[in-house]
């Protein structure tokens, strides 16, 4: 089957394009590339169904700048042939990154310029009057330039592509996307890509597609049991604390690893919790800054830090809340939610299209409130070839949400379940009086006050010093976002695990360099026997300390030089 697949160099691509491929490290293309890219070479409308990770990004990209490059060789015009619609500002970054990074060697002949994030519009004006090639923004960003007449499409638009369409009309961009296409020819060619086919990507089919090209790859949503292990643990609301506690203090969890929670206060809440027992972990929310919020991804994907804690997008929160409520008690919970969340950012979203790099473990510290949303969310691990954890803590609230994942998941895949994560409670009981300990500490006063201080902080760091970072990028790099936020009372004994609290079955697990580096200092400091181990210095003290081995001979010169005289 191997020498059946369809390589990038067989399929017409340009060199300076198949030189970047291969800059990139893609030996062979993903299954969606393979089958996606010679069709949409071909002009033929697409509606892509993959999962998350699978390299739909490039899928479109490639063709899009294929496209261009050929087209640029009968007309020399410049004008905007593509646009790419997504649905968070996030991902707009990121797709703009990818095409970039594409068009390494042909950077002059295909400029893409993404508008998505929060600068007024008359900053982005400029941008758009130099007609770059590809334009990536939201919905709504498209919609407003395009009535300023600083975007003009009607004559131009080549391709539309529309990315994570299932998220569209859930993110609230339905009226704005149809408010959009007066604005575009009446000829043009559309891609629909999708981790699933929801009503909403049924609505957006019929609305943008002109007989497509149905591409629905690997049956299951998520990778199979050898790639992505799926946990699942039940237990209440102090004990996800412990067990978090447990899990990263002791190293049983390694790796990058995102904590997802379901609301903002849930997120700095865990993060002050941690911070009792020197954990560092960033939070990112919608409150944030929507530079410091891009910031925080790229240094995750450098390495710079190891946990994420991560909230769920409020507007998807929202729609899941809506067919259980009447109108009254929504109206209620609206309000309720407006007073710590006003600032929220509507166009956010972590869990859905982000690549973040190398993510070893996903942890659902709350469950996710649908099926897609669990699929979105644990697709940011095992993506690619790599392998991934998924493990979710479930309350006996939440036992409904996950039979509802469980069927859903059993139905694609008998292979895609949750198992059981096998971990005796009773073992760890010894840290629960730290757990409790912490958790008085964190309040409700204390976790208002990190709120504020984050925000206040971000907003200094993505505001007032945007400038002074441009002209000194180093300094950008030394920002860090997991520092302590401390408004709650930190004990420093809980930073410390004593040895005697440690399960027996878990010092094996615990830190073992460590360990290892203790057992080789006993053998050096004499075996079974063990006793102070004495270092190089003291070994030989006799012949090296000048305070033992002096001899006054002072009295003896003297006489000589005396003598002398």
């Amino acid at each position: 089957m191997a020498a059946d697949r369809l390589l990038f160099h067989e399929m017409g691509l340009d060199d300076r394009l198949l030189k970047a491929v291969a800059d990139l490290g893609w030996s062979q293309p993903t299954l969606i590339q393979e089958k996606a890219i010679p069709l949409a070479l071909e002009g033929k409308d697409l509606l892509a169904r993959a999962r998350t990770g699978s390299g739909k990004t490039a899928a479109y990209a490639i063709p899009v700048i294929q496209r261009i490059l050929t087209a640029k060789q009968s007309v020399g015009e410049q004008d905007v042939r593509a646009l790419v619609l997504v649905p968070t500002k996030e991902l707009g970054q990121q797709v703009q990154k990818m095409i970039r990074q594409l068009t390494a060697f042909c950077s002059r002949d295909v400029r893409v310029a993404d508008i998505s994030g929060k600068a007024d519009l008359s900053a982005q004006r400029p941008i758009l009057m130099e007609k770059p090639d590809v334009v990536v923004g939201t919905p709504s960003r498209v919609l407003a330039h395009l009535v300023a007449q600083n975007l003009v499409l009607h004559s131009s638009l080549e391709m539309l592509v529309v990315d994570e369409a299932d998220l569209l009309f859930s993110f609230g961009f339905e009226a704005d996307l149809k408010n959009s296409l007066c604005h575009f020819p009446k000829i043009y060619q559309s891609f629909l890509m999708s981790a699933t086919l929801s009503e909403d990507v049924e609505a957006l089919k019929e609305l943008l597609l002109h007989n497509p090209v149905i591409l629905k790859l690997q049956g299951s949503q998520l990778p199979g049991s050898t790639q992505l292990q799926q946990y699942s643990v039940r237990c209440g609301e102090e004990d996800k604390f412990l067990l978090i506690y447990t899990l990263l203090k002791l190293g049983l969890v390694r790796g990058k690893t995102l904590l997802f929670v379901g609301a903002v206060e849930r997120s700095y809440r865990l993060k002050l919790f941690l911070e009792q027992f020197a954990i560092p972990a960033c939070v990112l929310n919608s409150e944030l800054p929507v530079q410091s919020r891009c910031h925080i991804i790229t240094q995750f994907n450098r390495g710079f830090y190891d946990h994420i804690i991560a909230t769920d997008e409020q507007v998807l929160l929202d729609a899941a809340a809506a067919p259980h409520g009447g109108g009254q008690k929504k109206k209620k919970k609206k309000k309720g939610a407006d007073k710590p969340g006003s600032g929220k950012d509507k166009e956010f979203g972590v869990s859905r299209g982000i690549d973040f790099h190398n993510v070893s473990n996903v942890i659902n510290f709350d469950f996710p409130p649908t099926v897609e949303s669990y699929i979105h969310r644990v697709g940011r691990t095992a993506r690619a070839d790599h392998p991934g954890t998924a493990l979710s803590f479930i309350s006996h609230t939440e036992l409904g949400l996950l039979s509802e994942v469980e069927e859903a998941l059993s139905r694609d895949d008998s292979d895609c379940v949750l198992k059981p994560y096998q971990f005796k409670m009773e073992e760890i009981e010894g840290f629960r009086y730290r757990c409790r300990d912490a958790m008085r500490s964190v309040t409700k006063q204390a976790v208002r006050e990190a709120r504020l201080k984050e925000i206040k902080r971000e907003l200094l760091n993505s505001e007032k010093l945007k400038t002074y970072f441009e002209d000194n990028p180093r300094d950008l790099q030394l920002l860090r976002h997991d520092k302590d936020l401390h408004p709650a009372v930190v004990k420093p004994h809980l930073r410390n695990v004593p040895d005697y609290l440690v399960p027996e079955t878990l010092k094996s697990v615990m830190h073992p360099m460590s360990r290892r580096r203790k057992k080789e200092k006993a053998k050096a400091g004499g075996g079974a026997g063990g006793g102070v181990v004495k270092t190089n210095f003291k070994k030989n003290a006799r012949g090296k300390n000048p305070l033992k081995s002096f001899r006054y001979t002072g009295g003896k010169n003297r006489k000589g030089k005396a003598g002398k005289s």
